[in-house]
């Protein structure tokens, strides 16, 4: 199983963060490697918006569709996502951003996943694994373009 955590401060606040991550119908227009992503449905399940969503994922002739469960969490501005279909024997994937009193907030990403088959974890694994590192810093800079660039944190965690 890989497991990849990332704690990134950025200067836009926790909802800013929260909304533009949870706006997964936007993916493909700024992550790597999604071509394309499919709501297929949304509900309110105990307060919380679950939604049934697609994902494409692609690097030149290589194609592969895999199904999430997606909880968002307005409450607490926290995002669940549990793998339902697809090449994946697991995907595991949480997000939540903890604000800090100078306005900005910390982008705490969190994914674990094994692939089904090992001649796809040789083919696809170390693209994966380089794209999903890149994507707090895709978010962010999706931030920028949505909120407006705004002065850089400067402490990290």
């Amino acid at each position: 199983m890989h497991v990849f955590k990332a704690k990134h401060r950025v200067a836009h606040s926790t909802q800013d963060m929260y909304t533009l991550v949870a706006n997964v119908d936007d993916y493909p227009k700024f992550l790597p490697l999604v071509e394309a992503l499919e709501v297929t449905r949304r509900e309110e399940v105990e307060g919380k918006t679950v939604l049934i969503a697609t994902m494409q994922v692609g690097y030149k002739l290589i194609r592969e569709r895999f199904t999430t469960r997606v909880t968002l969490d307005d409450a607490c501005q926290t995002i669940l996502v549990e793998y339902l279909d697809g090449p994946f024997s697991h995907l595991e994937n949480r997000w939540t951003f903890p604000q800090h009193d100078d306005g900005g907030c910390e982008v705490d990403f969190y994914i674990a996943y094994s692939f089904r088959s090992r001649m796809f974890e040789r083919l696809i694994g170390g693209l994966f694994a380089k794209a999903v590192e890149k994507y707090t810093h895709a978010f962010e800079a999706r931030a920028d373009e949505v909120y407006g660039r705004k002065t850089k944190v400067l402490a990290s965690n």
